[in-house]
């Protein structure tokens, strides 16, 4: 059975991934209180990215909605994450942006 939109959602766990290890490496730094934001919007980002996939996979009728605001929240958590030096947000913000082009192709 071939999954629709397979790209999408591999891109979208993918991203998920890295916001959740973007996080935990966040708590780690010794400013925590200046990756407040950060680590903030990696946990927004990663559980839209999920829900997204999981309404791609089940064909919800709402998944280019939820796409199209998954891409948003990832504009925003990418942008972040790209204010930062430290290696986890540079790749997260890499994964962000690779999930906002699958995202913003999905809900076209």
């Amino acid at each position: 059975m071939a999954i629709n939109h397979a790209e999408c959602i591999e891109a979208c766990n993918r991203c998920a991934a890295y916001c959740d290890f973007c996080a935990a490496s966040c708590l780690q730094e010794e400013n925590t209180k200046m990756m407040a934001e950060c680590i903030r919007l990696d946990m927004q980002c990663a559980a839209i990215c999920r829900l997204a996939a999981q309404y791609m996979a089940q064909g919800s009728e709402f998944a280019e909605q939820l796409c199209a605001l998954c891409a948003e929240v990832c504009q925003a958590c990418g942008e972040e994450c790209g204010k930062h030096d430290h290696d986890h947000c540079r790749d997260c913000a890499d994964a962000c942006m690779e999930c906002i082009r699958e995202c913003r192709r999905m809900a076209a």
